[in-house]
């Protein structure tokens, strides 16, 4: 079992930033890639960013590049996301999801997910 838990949301103006942290614990936890999905109001749970298995490479949505920024902690207990130059369209429930295998941007291999934070972007 692997707990998830994020934090950071918040409400902010457009143009601002905030930072998301998860943090997890459990069995293995390190083991699990750590990425960022987003679900808006009446939408789908959408990717956001992920790390690759070494946390060398990142990806990203195309609507959050330049602007968004996932990183790990070296005890790979902690993954953050710097998000700046906000814009209203960000708002959502930012939600943690931990895999061991299957695409990284598809929700259905993750096989453990937070609670959620929110973000409110007001414009």
């Amino acid at each position: 079992q692997v707990h998830l838990v994020e934090s950071g949301g918040g409400l902010v103006q457009a143009g601002g930033s905030l930072r998301l942290s998860c943090a997890t614990s459990g069995r293995a936890a390190a083991a699990y890639a750590l990425n960022w999905f987003r679900q808006a109001p009446g939408k789908e749970r959408e990717f956001v960013a992920a790390l690759n298995w070494s946390g060398v490479s990142a990806y990203y949505a195309d609507s959050v590049k330049g602007r968004f920024t996932i990183s790990r902690d070296n005890a790979g207990n902690t993954v953050s996301l710097q998000m700046n130059s906000l814009k209203s369209e960000d708002t959502a429930i930012y939600y943690c999801g931990a895999r061991t295998r299957g695409s990284y941007d598809s929700p259905s291999s993750y096989e453990y997910w937070g609670q959620g934070t929110q973000v409110t972007v007001s414009s």
